[in-house]
């Protein structure tokens, strides 16, 4: 038989009862549709995690406190007071790679305007910290290092508390009230988001840091440092001067572990998109099962169609056929109908992604190498479940399958 006429007769006895074969098939198009879904769907969010560690800034370094012992017992890291407002001066003045450093105090009290209230997180920054973070202001301005060195009772407001204390109108220029406290509100911060953790990050009132640890959190360390470097292929040798410098200042003997801890902006991408990454694959591990199950659902029916045709095949055989002859024809049955179950599986997975990510919101990417892949494995799939029941047609006697009833 030529070779350009086997995927004829393939096409031809699979649609001899087109039912069995859809169903079949059904095995291999849902597998292939999970894992489309699946990879779909874990991309969307590894990307999402991603956008989300953008918004942190361009080039950023983030210096956390190391962990208090108590009684022996290590807390946990960021429960130490060990990174003060010095660090912070003393890193953006002394490392020439350094373009700004924000030390960072945090805390959440009810903020009232008028007959109005909202419980918020109050952050206390320097001067440069929207700089950093590469957030623009929408409308007034952000405050400046005479206000930081003066503490002055100014700030600048999110989005939420637009909508939450002002109802939606301009604040620039009124002002609100924490723990009795009057800060003047002089700029509005564009809409930043979702933060890496699922908060709101609009939902924020950043005032100088000099204001937030002498008359609002009361604290004397900051919680951690932002820091932003001038480009990316500096970030290891900044990384190097600021633990160089903090143990210096820390006055740490070289036995000592750091107090502290210091995070790239990349590292913390990485951290963010590794359980996403993880997810994804264990997800589609699982949809894979389906494959495997849809395989040997080929090859059952294979066998079945071995049977079925046993006189057809000693017909072939007895008029001439080769035994390879007997298995190509199966072997490209079952591709065939592999392939048929992959392409209708890559519908099905782009269909059923967008449909979640429109209902839920979820964000999603289409993988042209996961489509190209699922192809390949469906044909793989096809001649490793195919091979048995192809080589087992292959290997009848004529004679004794032309006598089979």
């Amino acid at each position: 038989m030529k070779w350009s006429a086997v995927p004829v007769v393939a096409i031809r006895a699979l649609r001899r009862n087109i039912m069995r074969t859809m169903l079949t098939a059904l095995g291999i198009i849902i597998g292939v549709g999970a894992v489309i879904t699946m990879v779909g769907l874990g991309q969307g969010a590894r990307s999402e995690v991603e956008e989300q560690v953008n918004r942190l800034g361009q080039n950023v370094i983030l210096i956390f406190p190391g962990a208090r012992q108590l009684g022996g017992v290590s807390i946990g890291g960021g429960s130490a007071n060990t990174l003060t407002i010095d660090d912070a001066i003393a890193i953006e003045s002394e490392i020439p790679e350094v373009v700004a450093a924000s030390p960072e105090v945090r805390s959440q009290r009810v903020v009232v305007y008028g007959n109005r209230n909202w419980f918020t997180r109050i952050y206390g920054q320097s001067a440069g910290y929207l700089q950093i973070r590469q957030w623009p202001i929408e409308s007034g301005r952000m405050y400046d290092e005479f206000d930081v060195e003066n503490m002055a009772l100014v700030c600048v407001v999110g989005q939420t508390i637009v909508e939450e204390l002002f109802e939606g109108s301009d604040p620039i220029g009124e002002t609100i009230r924490v723990r009795g406290l009057p800060l003047e509100v002089i700029g509005v911060l564009s809409q930043k988001g979702m933060s890496l953790m699922g908060s709101v990050q609009d939902d924020i009132i950043i005032v100088p840091y000099t204001t937030a640890f002498q008359r609002i959190s009361g604290r004397s360390h900051a919680m951690v440092i932002n820091v932003q470097v001038f480009d990316q292929s500096m970030m290891g040798i900044a990384r190097d001067k600021i633990t160089d410098l903090l143990r210096e200042r820390h006055r740490l003997a070289a036995y000592q572990e750091n107090d502290f801890t210091i995070q790239t902006q990349e590292e913390v991408a990485e951290a963010a998109t590794e359980t996403s990454r993880v997810m994804t694959w264990l997800l589609a591990s699982i949809a894979g099962i389906s494959l495997f199950v849809g395989g040997i659902g080929i090859m059952n029916v294979m066998l079945v169609s071995v049977t079925e045709r046993t006189r057809e095949i000693g017909l072939r055989l007895s008029v001439g056929a080769r035994g390879r002859d007997v298995l190509s024809q199966f072997l490209i049955e079952s591709v065939i109908l592999c392939l048929l179950g992959g392409i209708g599986g890559i519908v099905i997975g782009l269909l059923s992604t967008e449909l979640i990510a429109n209902y839920a919101g979820w964000p999603a990417l289409f993988s042209t190498e996961a489509m190209i892949a699922a192809v390949s494995v469906s044909a793989a799939v096809g001649l490793f479940f195919g091979f048995y029941p192809a080589w087992k047609a292959s290997r009848l006697d004529p004679i004794e399958a032309l006598r089979r009833e």
